[in-house]
């Protein structure tokens, strides 16, 4: 697979680690392995892999992840106009879904 490309240095991804209680729930829904586990607790691996989908935020029992949906939708739009592939950017979560859903939404 190819890998995606976003705007960089522009994603609003945040780890408040003094939060974290290292349950690993927001490992398991990032669809980019943008987040890694530092000993007991989470940090960002990757913040320009970050889509902004927000299945991490949305997931994390104690709110110790946090990030603005928006900045890799626009990518993706981006990305769409200039013909590239994977322009897709699912950022808007269908909520009748579970709520470990990173895909089925579209940006309009």
């Amino acid at each position: 697979m190819q890998k995606l490309v976003y705007l960089k240095n522009v994603a609003t991804l945040q780890v408040d680690e003094n939060k974290c209680t290292g349950c690993g729930m927001c490992l398991e829904v990032c669809p980019h392995e943008v987040l890694k586990m530092n000993g007991k607790r989470v940090h960002v691996q990757n913040r320009d892999a970050c889509m902004e989908c927000g299945a991490c935020s949305r997931n994390c029992p104690v709110n110790a992840v946090s990030v603005q949906a928006g900045v890799g939708c626009a990518a993706a739009v981006i990305n769409g106009m200039l013909g590239r592939n994977n322009a897709a950017c699912s950022c808007v979560a269908d909520t009748k879904k579970s709520s470990a859903n990173t895909s089925g939404g579209s940006c309009s």
